[in-house]
């Protein structure tokens, strides 16, 4: 069952489980668009296809706030705040050790291998890099941890992943970009934590807030 935050004729805001996919791809997984297509038309007894608009995505195993359109109209204009950044998104996320600063602005290019799937920070000048910002205050630090509060600028594949593994603090459970210090089969410490936007229509700001779950490594943290 899908928890839903909020709901209105043009917004379903809601929390992404972790582990499921945000859109179908060719595992014929469980994804966020189908599931919320088959909650609208079993509430409000639909025929036919249901309209749900993915404006944004989250890593498959990233789980936390997620915000889906419910009209095309609303899925265009969400996507234009994304595109102008004013879709504002901050995430949470445990990582091994202490960074250097408390709170700091990362900026990074990144290169992603499409045959691999795997993202590098790579020089300036590098074919295909992208710029990658994003900034953070730590918010806890207990034992070989600390939880930090990410504001993210750009929206990189696997971006905040590498800029905090680069810099030899991976997030806890990351298999692939932390593997030398994270067990197999622990779940990533990555959470989608708030989403601020314009409501669509009423342009309304809006802010959305998702705790994280009451779990290890999260529930060590006193914030």
């Amino acid at each position: 069952m899908i928890k839903v935050l909020y709901e209105d004729n043009h917004l379903l805001v809601v929390e992404k489980p972790v582990n499921i996919l945000s859109q179908g791809d060719n595992t014929n997984d469980n994804d966020m668009v189908n599931l919320l297509k088959k909650y609208l038309k079993e509430k409000y007894n639909k025929p036919g296809n249901v309209f749900v608009g993915l404006v944004h995505r989250l890593d498959r195993p990233v789980g936390g706030c997620m915000v889906f359109a419910k009209t095309s109209k609303a899925a265009s204009r969400l996507s234009e705040q994304v595109r102008n950044k004013s879709f504002k998104k901050t995430y949470r996320a445990v990582i091994h050790g202490n960074m250097n600063n408390k709170s700091d602005n990362l900026l990074d290019y990144l290169y992603k291998n499409k045959k691999t799937n795997m993202v590098s920070v790579v020089s300036k000048n590098t074919k295909d890099a992208k710029d990658a910002r994003l900034s953070y205050e730590t918010l806890d630090s207990k034992k070989a941890f600390s939880l930090v509060q990410i504001d993210l600028q750009t929206g990189r594949p696997h971006q905040i992943r590498v800029q905090f593994a680069s810099r030899k603090h991976p997030l806890f459970g990351d298999q692939r970009y932390g593997q030398h210090l994270n067990k197999v089969g622990q779940q990533i410490a990555l959470w989608s934590y708030k989403i601020e936007i314009q409501h669509p229509t009423t342009k309304e700001k809006m802010e959305f807030v998702c705790d994280v779950p009451k779990e290890y490594p999260w529930n060590i943290f006193n914030a």
